[in-house]
């Protein structure tokens, strides 16, 4: 299986850049990951929230094959155990999904087209996160989770 973080805008702080390829890096021995940027939108004075979602959609789909299992970083998605979501990518390996997609919106979150493509909606918590952050958190649990699933000594209960 294919993993790929998909997110709107880049990462500015040095330290997050530094913690997201530490564990992005480790990811190597376990599962074919990568991490796509999209641009943030340019000259978005004169657009809506609204306007600016529908935008930000359009390159999010350019992204997203027919094929992919999409999943939405989204505040009010199911919440995971760090071992319950282990599990998660174990079934999604064992039902043979070829890519999942990970996708973290831009600062008003998903248009709704969006949220008609995607497969299902995860929440890392229910604290509110900067998108940057939310980079880092997700790229470390899904490296906990492989090594979970390979019973290595990272995670603890």
């Amino acid at each position: 299986m294919k993993i790929t973080l998909l997110c709107v805008g880049k990462t500015d702080d040095s330290y997050l850049q530094e913690g997201i390829s530490k564990y992005a890096n480790r990811l190597k021995h376990y599962i074919r990951f990568s991490i796509v940027e999209i641009p943030d939108l340019k000259n978005t004075k004169n657009l809506s929230f609204e306007q600016q979602k529908s935008k930000e959609a359009e390159l999010i789909m350019k992204q997203v094959s027919a094929t992919d299992h999409v999943v939405l970083l989204d505040d009010k998605g199911k919440e995971y155990t760090s071992k319950a979501f282990a599990e998660f990518l174990n079934q999604g390996m064992i039902k043979s999904i070829g890519s999942m997609v990970f996708i973290i919106g831009g600062p008003y979150g998903f248009d709704d087209q969006i949220y008609q493509r995607a497969d299902m909606k995860l929440s890392l918590s229910k604290m509110t996160f900067s998108h940057q952050m939310v980079r880092l958190f997700f790229t470390e649990q899904l490296y906990r989770s492989f090594t979970i699933l390979r019973n290595e000594p990272y995670h603890h209960e």
